[in-house]
Protein backbone atom coordinates (compact mmCIF):
# COMPACT_ATOMS: atom_id res chain seq x y z
CA UNK A 1 0.00 0.00 0.00
CA UNK A 2 2.96 1.93 0.62
CA UNK A 3 4.35 1.87 -2.84
CA UNK A 4 1.14 2.65 -4.26
CA UNK A 5 0.42 5.77 -2.33
CA UNK A 6 3.79 7.15 -2.78
CA UNK A 7 3.81 6.39 -6.63
CA UNK A 8 -0.18 7.91 -6.67
CA UNK A 9 1.90 11.25 -5.03
CA UNK A 10 4.35 11.50 -7.33
CA UNK A 11 2.30 11.21 -10.26
CA UNK A 12 0.28 14.16 -8.78
CA UNK A 13 -3.17 12.19 -8.79
CA UNK A 14 -3.40 12.55 -5.12
CA UNK A 15 -3.08 15.53 -2.26
CA UNK A 16 -0.25 14.38 0.52
CA UNK A 17 -3.39 14.22 2.86
CA UNK A 18 -6.71 12.79 2.35
CA UNK A 19 -8.38 13.98 5.11
CA UNK A 20 -7.22 18.53 6.23
CA UNK A 21 -8.84 20.50 9.11
CA UNK A 22 -11.23 17.86 9.34
CA UNK A 23 -12.40 17.68 5.96
CA UNK A 24 -11.71 14.98 3.25
CA UNK A 25 -11.21 15.71 -0.36
CA UNK A 26 -14.45 15.43 -1.56
CA UNK A 27 -15.89 18.25 0.81
CA UNK A 28 -17.23 15.57 3.48
CA UNK A 29 -16.53 15.17 7.04
CA UNK A 30 -15.69 12.19 8.14
CA UNK A 31 -19.52 10.68 9.17
CA UNK A 32 -21.02 12.04 5.79
CA UNK A 33 -22.24 9.75 2.99
CA UNK A 34 -21.51 10.47 -0.61
CA UNK A 35 -24.81 11.38 -2.87
CA UNK A 36 -26.98 8.50 -2.68
CA UNK A 37 -30.08 7.65 -4.90
CA UNK A 38 -32.06 4.92 -5.44
CA UNK A 39 -34.59 3.74 -8.08
CA UNK A 40 -36.57 0.54 -7.79
CA UNK A 41 -38.01 -1.46 -10.51
CA UNK A 42 -35.78 -0.61 -13.62
CA UNK A 43 -35.96 -3.84 -15.35
CA UNK A 44 -39.08 -4.94 -16.80
CA UNK A 45 -38.34 -8.18 -17.52
CA UNK A 46 -37.04 -9.42 -14.22
CA UNK A 47 -38.66 -9.88 -11.13
CA UNK A 48 -37.69 -6.89 -8.90
CA UNK A 49 -35.11 -4.71 -9.69
CA UNK A 50 -32.93 -1.46 -8.89
CA UNK A 51 -30.74 0.63 -9.50
CA UNK A 52 -28.17 2.50 -6.84
CA UNK A 53 -26.10 5.66 -7.68
CA UNK A 54 -24.02 6.27 -4.68
CA UNK A 55 -21.26 8.56 -5.37
CA UNK A 56 -19.51 7.58 -8.93
CA UNK A 57 -20.97 3.77 -8.36
CA UNK A 58 -23.67 3.20 -10.73
CA UNK A 59 -25.05 -0.34 -9.93
CA UNK A 60 -28.11 -2.64 -11.00
CA UNK A 61 -29.63 -5.55 -9.02
CA UNK A 62 -31.78 -8.02 -10.71
CA UNK A 63 -33.74 -10.78 -8.92
CA UNK A 64 -35.26 -13.73 -10.95
CA UNK A 65 -37.79 -16.16 -8.93
CA UNK A 66 -38.67 -17.83 -7.17
CA UNK A 67 -38.21 -20.78 -10.10
CA UNK A 68 -38.07 -24.26 -11.02
CA UNK A 69 -34.73 -25.47 -9.65
CA UNK A 70 -32.22 -26.24 -12.61
CA UNK A 71 -30.27 -28.42 -12.13
CA UNK A 72 -32.75 -30.42 -10.36
CA UNK A 73 -30.40 -32.71 -8.35
CA UNK A 74 -29.50 -29.51 -6.46
CA UNK A 75 -33.45 -28.72 -5.43
CA UNK A 76 -33.91 -28.66 -1.82
CA UNK A 77 -37.13 -29.44 -0.17
CA UNK A 78 -37.70 -27.44 2.66
CA UNK A 79 -36.51 -24.15 1.43
CA UNK A 80 -34.96 -21.69 -1.55
CA UNK A 81 -32.11 -21.94 -2.91
CA UNK A 82 -30.12 -18.49 -3.31
CA UNK A 83 -27.76 -17.64 -5.57
CA UNK A 84 -26.10 -14.51 -6.26
CA UNK A 85 -24.07 -13.33 -8.85
CA UNK A 86 -21.91 -10.27 -8.57
CA UNK A 87 -19.62 -8.88 -11.73
CA UNK A 88 -18.14 -6.20 -12.68
CA UNK A 89 -18.43 -5.02 -16.45
CA UNK A 90 -14.96 -4.56 -18.36
CA UNK A 91 -15.92 -0.65 -18.81
CA UNK A 92 -17.00 -0.54 -15.25
CA UNK A 93 -13.49 0.37 -14.22
CA UNK A 94 -9.64 0.77 -15.49
CA UNK A 95 -8.69 -2.05 -12.91
CA UNK A 96 -8.01 -5.66 -13.68
CA UNK A 97 -10.85 -6.80 -11.82
CA UNK A 98 -13.10 -4.69 -14.07
CA UNK A 99 -11.84 -7.60 -16.97
CA UNK A 100 -15.04 -9.62 -18.60
CA UNK A 101 -15.82 -12.48 -16.87
CA UNK A 102 -15.63 -13.58 -13.02
CA UNK A 103 -12.50 -13.61 -11.09
CA UNK A 104 -11.65 -14.56 -8.08
CA UNK A 105 -12.54 -11.90 -5.94
CA UNK A 106 -16.00 -11.35 -7.92
CA UNK A 107 -17.00 -14.79 -6.97
CA UNK A 108 -15.84 -14.30 -3.29
CA UNK A 109 -18.16 -11.13 -3.37
CA UNK A 110 -21.13 -13.58 -4.64
CA UNK A 111 -20.30 -15.55 -1.99
CA UNK A 112 -20.79 -12.86 0.82
CA UNK A 113 -23.91 -11.81 -0.73
CA UNK A 114 -25.43 -15.07 -1.08
CA UNK A 115 -24.54 -15.51 3.09
CA UNK A 116 -26.20 -12.32 3.32
CA UNK A 117 -29.36 -12.68 1.97
CA UNK A 118 -30.12 -16.62 3.08
CA UNK A 119 -30.20 -14.87 6.60
CA UNK A 120 -32.56 -12.58 5.28
CA UNK A 121 -34.87 -14.03 2.86
CA UNK A 122 -37.80 -16.50 4.45
CA UNK A 123 -36.33 -19.67 2.37
CA UNK A 124 -38.78 -21.54 3.69
CA UNK A 125 -42.06 -20.02 2.42
CA UNK A 126 -40.63 -21.11 -1.11
CA UNK A 127 -39.18 -25.17 -1.17
CA UNK A 128 -38.13 -26.70 -4.09
CA UNK A 129 -37.39 -23.43 -5.90
CA UNK A 130 -34.50 -20.73 -6.53
CA UNK A 131 -33.85 -17.05 -5.99
CA UNK A 132 -31.02 -15.95 -8.42
CA UNK A 133 -29.61 -12.38 -7.63
CA UNK A 134 -27.63 -10.27 -9.89
CA UNK A 135 -25.54 -7.72 -8.84
CA UNK A 136 -23.93 -6.03 -12.03
CA UNK A 137 -21.30 -2.94 -11.26
CA UNK A 138 -21.62 -0.36 -14.58
CA UNK A 139 -19.23 2.16 -12.87
CA UNK A 140 -17.12 1.43 -9.99
CA UNK A 141 -16.00 4.19 -7.11
CA UNK A 142 -14.85 2.29 -3.89
CA UNK A 143 -18.15 0.22 -1.54
CA UNK A 144 -19.23 -1.86 -4.48
CA UNK A 145 -19.90 -4.68 -2.67
CA UNK A 146 -22.25 -2.41 0.26
CA UNK A 147 -23.99 -0.89 -2.27
CA UNK A 148 -24.41 -3.94 -4.38
CA UNK A 149 -26.40 -5.53 -1.29
CA UNK A 150 -27.87 -2.38 -0.69
CA UNK A 151 -29.49 -2.62 -4.62
CA UNK A 152 -30.29 -6.51 -4.24
CA UNK A 153 -32.37 -5.65 -1.09
CA UNK A 154 -34.38 -3.49 -2.49
CA UNK A 155 -34.69 -5.61 -5.83
CA UNK A 156 -35.87 -8.58 -3.62
CA UNK A 157 -38.86 -6.35 -2.01
CA UNK A 158 -39.32 -5.21 -5.84
CA UNK A 159 -39.97 -8.75 -6.62
CA UNK A 160 -42.29 -9.47 -3.39
CA UNK A 161 -40.16 -12.11 -1.49
CA UNK A 162 -40.92 -11.61 2.29
CA UNK A 163 -37.21 -10.92 4.54
CA UNK A 164 -37.34 -10.71 8.25
CA UNK A 165 -35.67 -7.22 7.51
CA UNK A 166 -34.42 -4.94 4.87
CA UNK A 167 -30.12 -5.26 4.84
CA UNK A 168 -28.65 -2.55 4.67
CA UNK A 169 -25.20 -1.01 5.82
CA UNK A 170 -22.21 0.83 4.88
CA UNK A 171 -18.29 0.73 4.57
CA UNK A 172 -16.37 2.45 7.19
CA UNK A 173 -12.15 2.61 7.38
CA UNK A 174 -9.56 4.82 8.67
CA UNK A 175 -8.18 7.42 6.67
CA UNK A 176 -4.76 9.95 7.50
CA UNK A 177 -5.52 7.94 11.03
CA UNK A 178 -9.19 8.89 11.07
CA UNK A 179 -12.04 6.95 11.18
CA UNK A 180 -14.57 7.80 8.09
CA UNK A 181 -18.01 6.48 6.61
CA UNK A 182 -18.39 5.85 3.01
CA UNK A 183 -14.99 6.01 1.75
CA UNK A 184 -14.22 6.29 -1.97
CA UNK A 185 -12.02 4.77 -4.49
CA UNK A 186 -9.14 6.84 -3.44
CA UNK A 187 -9.39 6.33 0.24
CA UNK A 188 -9.88 2.91 0.03
CA UNK A 189 -7.25 2.73 -1.81
CA UNK A 190 -4.91 4.71 0.17
CA UNK A 191 -6.35 4.50 3.67
CA UNK A 192 -5.35 2.02 6.59
CA UNK A 193 -8.26 0.20 6.54
CA UNK A 194 -11.31 -0.56 5.09
CA UNK A 195 -14.38 -2.65 6.85
CA UNK A 196 -17.58 -3.49 5.10
CA UNK A 197 -20.62 -4.09 7.40
CA UNK A 198 -24.19 -4.82 6.27
CA UNK A 199 -26.53 -4.80 9.30
CA UNK A 200 -30.04 -6.15 9.95
CA UNK A 201 -31.57 -2.49 10.77
CA UNK A 202 -34.39 -3.34 13.06
CA UNK A 203 -32.31 -5.13 15.23
CA UNK A 204 -28.50 -4.25 14.30
CA UNK A 205 -27.87 -7.76 14.09
CA UNK A 206 -24.65 -7.96 11.98
CA UNK A 207 -25.41 -9.83 8.36
CA UNK A 208 -21.88 -8.59 7.20
CA UNK A 209 -18.41 -7.69 8.86
CA UNK A 210 -15.13 -7.62 6.95
CA UNK A 211 -11.74 -6.34 6.87
CA UNK A 212 -9.08 -5.20 4.72
CA UNK A 213 -6.22 -3.76 7.07
CA UNK A 214 -5.21 -2.77 10.56
CA UNK A 215 -7.81 -1.42 13.09
CA UNK A 216 -7.63 -1.77 17.09
CA UNK A 217 -10.01 -3.24 19.25
CA UNK A 218 -11.35 0.49 20.01
CA UNK A 219 -11.39 1.41 16.26
CA UNK A 220 -13.59 -1.16 15.37
CA UNK A 221 -16.13 -0.61 18.46
CA UNK A 222 -15.85 3.12 17.20
CA UNK A 223 -16.07 2.35 14.09
CA UNK A 224 -19.73 -0.09 14.08
CA UNK A 225 -21.09 2.85 16.03
CA UNK A 226 -20.27 5.19 13.19
CA UNK A 227 -21.64 2.22 10.67
CA UNK A 228 -24.64 2.30 12.64
CA UNK A 229 -25.20 6.01 12.36
CA UNK A 230 -24.31 6.18 8.62
CA UNK A 231 -26.66 2.88 7.51
CA UNK A 232 -29.24 4.25 9.78
CA UNK A 233 -29.18 7.07 6.70
CA UNK A 234 -28.52 4.56 4.15
CA UNK A 235 -32.17 2.74 5.62
CA UNK A 236 -33.96 6.05 4.78
CA UNK A 237 -33.02 6.38 1.59
CA UNK A 238 -33.85 2.88 0.93
CA UNK A 239 -37.32 3.53 2.54
CA UNK A 240 -37.71 6.70 -0.13
CA UNK A 241 -37.24 4.65 -3.26
CA UNK A 242 -40.07 1.76 -2.19
CA UNK A 243 -42.37 4.71 -0.94
CA UNK A 244 -41.66 6.58 -4.60
CA UNK A 245 -42.29 3.38 -6.09
CA UNK A 246 -45.47 1.89 -4.31
CA UNK A 247 -46.21 4.64 -2.07
CA UNK A 248 -45.95 5.24 1.82
CA UNK A 249 -49.11 2.83 2.69
CA UNK A 250 -47.58 -0.02 0.48
CA UNK A 251 -43.93 0.70 2.43
CA UNK A 252 -45.93 0.67 5.45
CA UNK A 253 -47.80 -2.35 4.91
CA UNK A 254 -44.02 -4.05 4.25
CA UNK A 255 -42.78 -2.75 7.54
CA UNK A 256 -46.02 -5.02 9.00
CA UNK A 257 -45.11 -7.59 7.27
CA UNK A 258 -41.47 -8.30 7.95
CA UNK A 259 -42.48 -7.57 11.98
CA UNK A 260 -45.09 -10.65 11.76
CA UNK A 261 -41.99 -12.51 10.11
CA UNK A 262 -45.11 -12.99 6.99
Amino acid sequence: MAEEETAAMASGKVPKKLIQNGIRNDGRTPADLRNLKITVGVLKKASGSALIEWGKNRILAGVYGPREVFPKHQMNPNKAIINCRYAMVPFSSLEEHGRFGPNRRAIEIGKVGKHVFENAILTEQFPKTMIDINIDVLQSDGGTRVAGIVAASLALVDAGIPMRDIPSGVSVGKVDGTLVADLDKTEDNLGQSDMPVIFSPRTWDILLFQMDGMLTKKEIMDGIDLCKVATQKVHEVQVAALEAKYGAAAAGDDDSQEESGA
